[in-house]
């Protein structure tokens, strides 16, 4: 078997298919050779039994000189008594050829093999009874019978058959798979030269509508998303980097500063800035963690959550920075992580606080199946041609610099993710003044 299994798939292929017309040869061959001897047989029966009548027919009249007609033909005459009474020379002096004795109004024949009247030989043998005024006399006659194979007139040509059907089915298979193996040999050479570093090649598709088309178009779909996520993956360590650099910078730069003069440096006002140069790079590393988190797909422990408790209890534990203005609907429950739940509602809120001019305003509802979560700001607002670029990472419009140059850009789109994973949808909609965020999230039954 294994060295079935290191053989390539046109080999087996061609392999298969010639052992399978082989085998549909064995049978129809097996079954012509059955049917055309039993032809045969039929057909030589009839003649010794037509043979037999004519006899026979002399017999009725007077007891025939076999020694001269049928030379070629074993006969046999016996009278009623059992007596041989006429037979051609070569079973004169022998013992019957059959011990069948057929209906007075019947025939029957049979067939032996090397016997002490035909030693080393099968032959077909007919008794066939006539009718005289003094009894039922019995005519036994024989002709050779027939080989397994008939004769090498159709042995021959079967042969013949047998052996170049199946190579015809096995060569046919080897270049029809092979015909058609042609693009996975093309994908497989055009997928050899694609590396973690080159992406850029693309498998060619075949102009026949098949399944190997299909594979050629997945194989390039998967392609274009592997390339689209290094891509994503490359500029987020880029871009990570760069934050990262930035606090780092700043912390380099107060320390040479305070070292180039240690007596004469003012270190309360130096370890602030590096404190909050410190809690920078802290936030930006968890922002890292958490996105590490959700595009590995670790999912936290699920329980229904009350949202509007939720909601208060956060805003009880926020110090706030500008005005919140709450109107929740109660009961209005969802299956998810309250820590993430949290931090999602914690993101927006930093968001909406960042860009208010004096009030944030939270509306909890429930519509149908959703639970819709709103959270908006009567600030500048956001473009409809940016609303969906806030949800890219590290995207920071110039007011979201303006206002914090310290963020990191991952805010909103760690809400975005947090909010898919818990089956829902977050997004940027109009509202009357300032940004509004819409979070909708899959609600639970109500209770009965």
């Amino acid at each position: 078997m294994g060295w079935w299994h290191r053989r390539s798939i046109r080999i087996r292929l061609a392999a298969v298919a010639g052992a399978v017309m082989a085998l549909l040869c064995t049978a129809m061959a097996a079954f012509i050779v059955v049917m055309v001897r039993q032809t045969a047989i039929d057909h030589r029966t009839e003649q010794l039994f037509a043979s037999a009548v004519n006899i026979g027919a002399q017999l009725r009249r007077q007891v025939p000189d076999l020694s001269e007609r049928n030379p070629g033909q074993p006969v046999q005459v016996f009278d009623p008594h059992g007596t041989m009474v006429a037979a051609t020379p070569t079973v004169a002096d022998n013992p019957p050829m059959t011990r069948l004795h057929p209906d007075p109004d019947a025939y029957a024949t049979t067939t032996t093999c090397d016997t002490r009247v035909f030693p080393g030989g099968c032959m077909i043998v007919l008794a066939y009874p006539v009718h005289r005024e003094d009894g039922v006399w019995q005519l036994n006659v024989a002709a050779p019978a027939l080989p397994w194979y008939v004769g090498p007139q159709l042995i021959i040509p079967i042969a013949v058959t047998w052996i170049l059907l199946p190579a015809a089915a096995a060569v046919g298979s080897y270049r029809i798979v092979g015909k058609t193996l042609q693009p996975v040999s093309a994908i497989t050479a055009t997928l050899a030269k694609i590396t973690s570093s080159d992406l850029r090649h693309r498998v060619p598709v075949p102009k026949y509508h098949d399944e190997l088309r299909d594979l050629a178009e997945t194989a390039n779909r998967t392609l274009d998303r592997t390339q689209s996520a290094v891509e994503k993956q490359l500029r987020f360590a880029s871009d990570a980097s760069h934050d990262l650099r930035s606090p780092l910078t700043a912390i380099q730069t107060r320390l040479e500063e305070a070292m180039m003069d240690p007596q004469e440096a003012d270190w309360a006002q130096t370890g602030e800035a590096l404190l909050d140069s410190v809690d920078r790079m802290q936030a930006l590393i968890g922002d890292l963690l958490q996105v590490a988190r959700l595009d590995a797909g670790v999912c936290r422990r699920r329980e229904p959550i009350d949202l509007a408790d939720l909601v208060t209890g956060e805003l009880n534990h926020r110090q706030a920075k500008t005005e919140v203005c709450a109107c929740l609907a109660p009961g209005v429950t969802v299956e998810g992580s309250r820590i993430e739940l949290a931090r999602l509602l914690n993101n927006l809120l930093d968001n909406a606080e960042r860009h208010a001019t004096s009030t944030v305003t939270l509306t909890l509802t429930r519509n149908d199946d959703e639970a819709v979560l709103e959270v908006a700001d009567d600030g500048e607002g956001i473009a409809p041609e940016q609303r969906e670029a806030v949800f890219q990472r590290f995207t920071r419009l110039e007011a979201s610099r303006t206002r914090d140059p310290g963020g990191t850009g991952l805010g909103l789109p760690i809400a975005r993710q947090l909010a898919q994973s818990h089956g829902g949808a977050l997004t940027v909609e109009d509202g009357d003044r300032g940004a509004r965020f819409v979070l909708r999230l899959p609600a639970s039954p109500p209770p009965d």
